[in-house]
């Protein structure tokens, strides 16, 4: 597991799909999210090698959420191979619901960019609904910038990024 102290990803096992289940059938996650049986389905299909890195997320020790992330420039025809070479994307949740609107969400974003950046990522990326508004302030606190809006295969998507330079200069 990488960890920053607070905040450790380790990556997803056969034995956290019950509970990534649980998480997103909760109303915060699934509003977002698609049906629980089928994400689950394609996660699962991570576990077998893809283009897709799954974490469990754990705030001090203590499963809280899901993480991935993903190379845009292994995908054929990928939406976001026009990003420059280096560049990850990530996608996550917090299953927990109590601890939605804590800061959580930023600061686990932060030390994932970090670990990506300290890998050798040079941009990381994401794209969430327009009408996410949680999830774009989240990313804005963790640094993101807003890039346009995009009509992708997963609908509707505002595109955001954050530089390594930039999350060097944060430490």
């Amino acid at each position: 597991m990488r960890s920053n102290g607070v905040y450790g990803f380790r990556p997803l096992e056969q034995a956290d799909l019950p509970l990534l289940k649980s998480w997103l059938s909760a109303p915060h996650v699934r509003q977002w999210w698609g049906d629980p049986e089928g994400e689950i389905a394609e996660m699962s299909e991570f576990l077998d090698g893809s283009s897709v890195r799954p974490y469990i997320v754990s705030l001090l020790d203590r499963p809280i959420g899901y993480i991935q992330s993903y190379d845009p420039h292994q995908e054929y025809e990928h939406p976001y191979r026009d990003q420059p070479a280096g560049t990850l994307g990530i996608d996550q949740f917090i299953g927990v619901a109590d601890l939605t609107g804590l800061g959580h969400g930023p600061a686990m974003i932060r030390a994932f960019c970090r670990m990506l950046v300290e890998a050798g990522a040079s941009r990381v990326v994401t794209d969430p609904d327009p009408d996410n508004r949680n999830a774009i302030r989240a990313y804005q606190k963790a640094g993101f910038v807003k890039d346009d809006i995009r009509n992708t295969e997963y609908g509707t998507v505002l595109m955001m990024h954050v530089d390594a330079r930039y999350e060097m200069e944060r430490r």
